[in-house]
């Protein structure tokens, strides 16, 4: 409570035209620094929306590991086999 009791005392002490020159002073440092903030609140939408990313990717990610977990194994190895076949056809053949 003494700080805003000494704020209040140091204000009153204050001229009017020290109290302008104040503000002024406060003004131009709030204005100067905006494009610095500016640019801060863009890195932080950006790193928001990587992070929005790699939470949908790991859900997708959970949602096809407990897809392939709820299968019959037989049904996964056969899968894999296609894929498997599927790939080497579709790789150029080596001489």
């Amino acid at each position: 409570m003494k700080v805003v009791n000494e704020n209040v005392e140091e204000q009153e002490l204050l001229s009017k035209e020290e109290l302008t020159q104040r503000r002024e002073e406060i003004t131009k440092f709030y204005t100067e620094n905006l494009p610095h903030l500016r640019v801060q609140k863009e890195y932080e939408e950006l790193l928001m929306s990587i992070e929005e990313a790699r939470a949908k990717r790991i859900q997708a990610q959970m949602f096809l590991a407990q897809a392939y977990a709820s299968q019959d194994p037989d049904d996964k190895a056969n899968e894999f086999k296609k894929a498997a076949s599927d790939l080497e056809a579709d790789l150029p053949k080596q001489n």
